[in-house]
């Protein structure tokens, strides 16, 4: 029982940290009006400019890592729920389906009503292409990952090939969408991604395969004992701390060369070498008890990832958009990034605060009670 409930705190940790830190590549876009050209380099003008360290600073932390490292854990919470369904004897995917249908409505509700780059509608269709891949057992998943893993590494280093020999890649111009943002209503806004659904969900039907494969690696990650607490599960954690040193780290660097040459390669195919160097260090990092007291609120905003997850973006949404304060484009990189943290430290403590009265969060709850229904009846 020890065994188990450090597993699973270590999990919600990962989850907790995950959650915030994709924020912090989301607070440049709430930041800067929808321009999608402060996550990029293309207009970047180097490390001697102190606004543009900051904020490359950042995002070579956080751009494509931490959401990488979301996706592995949404691998791990289907692996979990694949064990559940076997030990009590329910068919899968089974009610899986249900929860990752509402998963996917979630998602849909969160892009038009909040955010145009959510992520929980690509989980979603992810989640259910995973969920049978895993039916098919160990040897199909193997043979999932090398034939999406060798497909996308080839498609990706043929486009970094592509764009050091056209001279990189710019997103364009967002004068129209950073006025809307900046003088247009909430209403304004929800016309605006209702109108343009398809082309701004490229990115989340782009990713998909991305995503299977990271599922996938979470499901393998949790047969193999790397989140286990005994000797094999702090073997395999360094040998993850390796690759996160010595191949992510300095890949990642790449994203201080400004051009926009090595922006998709970072985010798309670099960045998860990092995430699962993340879990090594944060493995190892939990075992200073001096610091538990974070621990706790991270594990707490584990258990609440999904509620997390929308909440920060609303409060974002009103900090930055012209219907809530209005401050986009008016700050800093140095006063942006202490409004990201400022907001992860108020949903730390929130998280702590309502599950001292509750066991889930709003949207779990919400979740759990929906497919409850659907399985009694």
């Amino acid at each position: 029982m020890e065994q188990r409930t450090n597993r699973i705190r270590l999990l919600d940790i990962l989850r907790g940290f995950a959650i915030l830190g994709t924020l912090g590549t989301n607070i440049w876009i709430f930041a800067h009006a929808g321009d999608l050209n402060y996550i990029t380099t293309s207009n970047y003008e180097g490390w001697w400019e102190m606004n543009d360290l900051l904020r490359m600073i950042v995002l070579f932390l956080v751009n494509g890592k931490l959401l990488g490292l979301l996706t592995i854990m949404f691998g791990v919470g289907l692996e979990m729920k694949y064990r559940q369904a076997k030990r009590i004897g329910k068919p899968w995917p089974g009610v899986y389906l249900w929860a990752v249908m509402f998963l996917f409505v979630e998602g849909l509700l969160h892009f038009i009503l909040v955010m145009e780059y959510d992520i929980l509608m690509s989980y979603g269709v992810t989640a259910v292409i995973a969920a049978f891949i895993v039916k098919g057992g160990d040897r199909l998943i193997a043979r999932t990952m090398n034939v999406i893993g060798c497909l996308y590494a080839a498609m990706f280093l043929a486009l970094l090939a592509l764009m050091l020999t056209s001279g990189g890649l710019s997103p364009g111009s967002f004068e129209a969408v950073i006025t809307l943002y900046q003088e247009g209503t909430w209403l304004d806004q929800v016309g605006y991604r209702l109108a343009n659904f398809l082309s701004l969900r490229i990115e989340a039907i782009f990713v998909i395969p991305l995503n299977i494969f990271l599922f996938l690696l979470g499901v393998r990650f949790m047969r193999a004992g790397v989140f286990s607490p005994d000797e094999n599960g702090k073997k395999l954690r360094e040998k993850l701390l390796k690759i996160g040193l010595y191949a992510g780290l300095p890949l990642n660097l790449l994203i201080f060369i400004p051009g926009g040459a090595f922006d998709l390669p970072v985010r798309y195919l670099f960045a998860p070498l990092m995430s699962i160097g993340y879990i090594a260090i944060i493995a190892k990092m939990i075992q200073y008890t001096k610091w538990d007291g974070l621990w706790r609120l991270l594990e707490n905003a584990g258990k609440m990832s999904l509620s997390c997850y929308v909440i920060q973006n609303i409060i974002a949404s009103a900090v930055f958009y012209g219907w809530g304060l209005g401050l986009a484009g008016k700050l800093n990189s140095a006063t942006i990034i202490v409004v990201w943290l400022l907001i992860s430290v108020f949903l730390l403590g929130f998280t702590s605060l309502w599950l001292r009265s509750f066991r889930l969060g709003p949207m779990e709850t919400f979740r759990k009670t929906a497919i409850g229904l659907f399985e009694r009846n």
